[in-house]
């Protein structure tokens, strides 16, 4: 009953951060014409409610793309359907075809806000307690609590979900994939993934790890037996998961055609990674390698379109080929859960049209192993929340920011004692440092230097947002604060990249793990 009742708290105070949260601003209140996510989520209730299936991906009169069209998989659109059924019950007036664009009232806030924290109670938050309870390394009562409370509280999720306005389904699903998957439930696992997969294309991120994962356990198991009758299982479980999610459009082809258009627009541009007209986003400030190096090359400029889709999946490609290989090869737990972190984290930097929420994508894999590696995961999850900054600020988040960040460091510093926690052994790196015989003298002093960097990272970080909220930029560079803090978190995520994979490809004993056979 102990550990219980200590989850029941952490999981209470981790709903009341969220609660104070959403009772701010949310992204484009009141800023038309096209306000902002908070809208094109109440845009798509409108849209799947009042509009037959064939029509909810195709430009008409009473469906203008432009305006904020359906742009996810059919999952997102059948979720936004439930959720316009119960708001039309409450108000026809939220979700009347037309007419509530741009609705904005109390009552409609506090429905949408609810929206959230049910998807939040029902996916997410019980998929982050069974994962805590099923570490080995937390057995402890207090262990596991304290791993939930951290992950419950990581802001850049909470400011993003609850006060930007998203869900965290996705997200969720993709949490139970990899919470079946420790328990070898494979099959269960791929039908959770294929379902994170069908409502938002952005795990994407995700997938190659998944498959290699699957594959190099079928490979393990021999093709010739128990491994080839696991992947024809695998294989029709998301054959049927797919055709599931895709049923109604089936029947015709265009409509397919369509909806791939719609979910991977690559005509669109390198940076293109929203609506044209959004007032909200800015794709020049992701903490990208393209928007980064922007900023010295206009790659726009230089490179035709189809030549940045090229060099862009060359290039991530590349990057996320090591860690893959790894993993088919000697698959485990952990280091598919370091490959989720490693592949989610070269999609962020390297691919076509990424946006800044998706951080969110490569820091909820990283809340996986912050009981691995509490230091490093702590310094990640800091910076990327430093890099949502000009979101949040044009969502009027800051006091949010100001509030959770600094808490969930303290929370870390208290639950996992992060600063001690700074040896090549506590970080992972014991067997790199070894393979560097004669550089032995240097990682001696490695503790007081990656404590040095962290403590110099908080303080750049903290000058910038203080900067970026209280100092007004100069006329001729209006972008450089926000262009600062993409460029600052870029080269962190840069470094975090190569720490990621330096522990992949030196982890030889696969510590901890069943026994694949």
């Amino acid at each position: 009953m102990e550990k219980w009742s200590l989850m029941t708290v952490t999981v209470l105070l981790a709903l009341t951060v969220r609660w104070a949260v959403s009772l701010g601003s949310y992204s484009g209140a009141g800023k038309p014409p096209m306000y902002g996510d908070y809208e094109a989520q109440r845009h798509w209730q409108e849209i799947t409610y009042n509009l037959p299936i064939r029509q909810w991906y195709f430009n008409t009169s009473d469906n203008n793309l432009l305006y904020w069209g359906l742009d996810y998989p059919p999952l997102t659109a059948y979720h936004s359907f439930v959720c316009a059924y119960i708001a039309k019950l409450i108000n026809p007036d939220w979700v009347a075809l037309h007419t509530s664009r741009g609705y904005e009232s109390q009552p409609h806030k506090l429905f949408m806000r609810t929206t959230v924290f049910v998807a939040d109670l029902l996916v997410y938050i019980p998929a982050v307690i069974l994962y805590c309870f099923s570490l080995k390394e937390t057995s402890a009562k207090k262990k596991a609590s304290t791993c939930a409370l951290c992950i419950l509280l990581y802001p850049g999720l909470i400011l993003i979900d609850h006060g930007h306005f998203q869900y965290p389904l996705s997200l969720g699903l993709a949490l139970w994939a990899v919470l079946c998957l420790s328990h070898d439930w494979d099959l269960l696992g791929s039908v959770a993934f294929c379902l994170a997969l069908n409502y938002k294309q952005m795990e994407l991120y995700h997938s190659l790890p998944f498959f290699c994962y699957l594959l190099g356990k079928c490979f393990k198991k021999g093709l010739k037996g128990k491994g080839l009758v696991l992947l024809a299982k695998l294989a029709g479980t998301v054959l049927l998961s797919f055709a599931a999610c895709w049923l109604p459009f089936g029947t015709d082809v265009e409509q397919i055609m369509q909806v791939l258009r719609r979910l991977f627009p690559i005509d669109r541009g390198l940076f293109e990674a929203c609506m044209f007209s959004s007032p909200t986003h800015c794709p020049d400030k992701v903490a990208n390698i393209w928007c980064s190096l922007s900023v010295l090359i206009k790659i726009k400029n230089v490179i035709s379109p189809r030549t940045q889709l090229k060099l862009s999946f060359a290039v991530t490609f590349l990057s996320l080929l090591p860690a893959c290989i790894k993993l088919t090869v000697q698959p485990s737990l952990r280091g598919f859960k370091f490959a989720l972190v490693s592949c989610a984290l070269s999609f962020f930097l390297f691919s076509f049209q990424v946006h800044e929420k998706s951080i969110l994508l490569v820091a909820v894999p990283v809340c996986l192993i912050i009981n691995e590696i509490p230091f490093m995961a702590t310094w990640f999850l800091l910076v990327s929340t430093f890099s949502l900054l000009p979101l949040l600020l044009k969502d009027g988040l800051l006091l949010p920011y100001a509030v959770t960040t600094p808490a969930f460091l303290a929370v870390c510093l208290a639950s996992f004692s992060i600063l001690e926690k700074t040896s090549a052994e506590d970080l992972q790196l014991k067997a790199f440092s070894l393979s560097l015989k004669g550089y032995m003298s240097w990682f001696k002093s490695f503790p007081r230097i990656i404590r040095s960097l962290f403590l110099l990272s908080l303080s750049l970080m903290g000058v910038l947002s203080v900067l970026s909220a209280a100092v007004p930029p100069p006329q001729s560079l209006p972008d450089l604060l926000p262009v600062a803090v993409a460029v600052v978190s870029c080269l962190h995520f840069l470094l975090f990249l190569v720490y990621f994979n330096v522990v992949i490809l030196w982890d030889s004993k696969n510590r901890g793990q069943k026994k694949i056979s």
